[in-house]
């Protein structure tokens, strides 16, 4: 038999032996993600979630969530029944089934995000996760680079207590329809009634007592909200005045 021949005849074998080589490293890699591109997807839950420690938003902070018992962060307050009893401990496989569908993978949380259906995409998210909780990086490096600059309520969080005067108010009052806001650059205002949100936040990046913000909301530059120290703040400050 020439060398061709022979050559022919162990072809199909050696093809075979390729892939049976070859597929499983693929696998292996798609199953473990890419950091980078999952920190392109956190963006996405950048306005409920921080990489901080203890900076609780929307929903409470993910660092340090991989290894966690699910509904266990004590600074979080406003974790739903279910989670709490779920006895889940966040893990790649667990927050993997969880972000596929977190309505079904732990039915009646509070998460109302629908879920990520695409695998890789998780994968990548997760992998993200894991960097960031194994890296233990100063509290924003994570976070900025998920945000990609990003700012503003909608990401990262402004310190409140050192807004300029343009941001500051002094005083409120209502007419008929209308709010008017005074504000410490002596600058006013007016707001519809139903455009005009009243916020309390007394976190350490809330306002200073006594000392409200307020800040663009919305698209059309006709809303926005006002943060407030202390819920009490709010009708001593607020008049009704024509």
């Amino acid at each position: 038999m020439s060398l061709y021949q022979r050559l022919s005849c162990r072809l199909p074998s050696l093809v075979a032996a390729s892939i049976l080589f070859t597929v499983p490293s693929l696998a292996a890699s798609s199953a473990d993600g890419d950091p980078q591109r999952g920190a392109q997807i956190f963006r996405n839950c950048v306005a409920c979630h921080s990489l901080e420690p203890d900076r609780n938003m929307t929903g409470p902070s993910l660092s340090g969530v991989v290894g966690r018992k699910a509904g266990s962060l004590p600074s979080f307050e406003r974790y739903s029944p279910a989670l709490k009893k779920s006895g889940i401990v966040w893990s790649q496989e667990t927050l993997d089934e969880y972000l596929k569908s977190p309505a079904q993978f732990i039915p009646g949380n509070r998460m109302t995000f629908a879920g990520v259906k695409d695998p890789a995409a998780r994968a990548d998210l997760v992998a993200f996760l894991q960097q960031a909780n194994s890296s233990q990086a100063p509290a924003g490096d994570g976070q900025s680079a998920a945000m990609g600059g990003m700012s503003g309520m909608g990401g990262q969080r402004r310190n409140l207590k050192t807004m300029d005067a343009k941001f500051q108010v002094k005083s409120i009052s209502l007419c008929h329809d209308t709010y008017r806001v005074t504000k410490a650059d002596g600058e006013v205002e007016e707001f519809w009634e139903p455009n005009l949100r009243f916020i309390t936040d007394s976190g350490d990046l809330g306002p200073v007592k006594n000392m409200p913000v307020i800040l663009p909301a919305g698209m059309m530059g006709d809303r926005a909200s006002v943060f407030f120290a202390a819920p009490e703040e709010i009708s001593r400050l607020i008049q009704s005045q024509c």
